[in-house]
């Protein structure tokens, strides 16, 4: 069964906070996951909850500073599998167009 996380990692700094993210989303690497990169976090999809946990604490555990804040959501269907590429179909779907607008 799939399970969908959102996370976000950074340290709490001023500046770029870049490499740091970066050293986050290559922690990843080491894990069976897939998982897609955006600018407000990363979308990761894991075949168990335990499996997503132990990815998003390596990522939290790669980056360096005095103070690191990680959000992570987690969508755990239980009822049937589901792939986050699927959920975005069904909206645009929905929508009736794709769900990216360009400016």
């Amino acid at each position: 069964m799939t399970t969908i996380g959102f996370l976000s990692v950074a340290p709490v700094t001023e500046g770029s906070m870049a490499g740091e993210v970066a050293k986050a989303v290559a922690a990843l690497d080491d894990f069976e996951v897939s998982y897609e990169t955006t600018p407000m976090g990363t979308t990761i999809e894991a075949d168990s909850v335990d499996e997503l946990f132990a990815a998003a604490q390596a990522a939290h555990e790669a980056v360096d500073g005095d103070r690191v804040s990680t959000f992570l959501k987690i969508d755990d269907k239980r009822a049937r599998d589901q792939r986050a590429d699927e959920k975005v179909d069904a909206v645009e779907d929905a929508l009736g167009r794709e769900a990216r607008r360009d400016r």
